[in-house]
C-alpha cells in the first residue's frame, strides 16, 4: 500500500484499512430445542402453503379438456 501524499482530515479513516482488532467476539449461542422445532414448523408450514396453492391453482390454469369449444352467436353470423 502506498501512504497519501496530501493530508487527510481523519487519518483514521486512512489507517482504517491496516486495523485489526485483537478482541473476538463472544461464541454464538446455540439454538435450543424449542427454537430449532419452531424453525422446522414454520419452515414446512411455508412449504406446505406453496405446494398446496401450487395444486389448487394448477386446474384454474390449464384449458378445459372434453369439453367441445363453444362458439358464439356472434361467430356464426346470426
Amino acid at each position: 500500500m502506498f501512504r497519501r501524499r496530501e493530508p487527510v482530515p481523519f487519518a483514521f479513516l486512512a489507517e482504517a484499512q491496516r486495523f485489526r482488532s485483537n478482541v473476538t467476539p463472544p461464541p454464538r449461542q446455540r439454538a435450543s430445542f424449542g427454537e430449532m422445532a419452531g424453525r422446522w414448523l414454520l419452515g414446512l408450514t411455508l412449504v406446505a402453503g406453496l405446494v398446496g396453492a401450487l395444486v389448487v391453482g394448477t386446474p384454474a390454469l390449464s384449458p378445459p379438456s372434453g369439453t367441445p369449444a363453444q362458439q358464439s352467436q356472434a361467430s356464426q353470423g346470426h
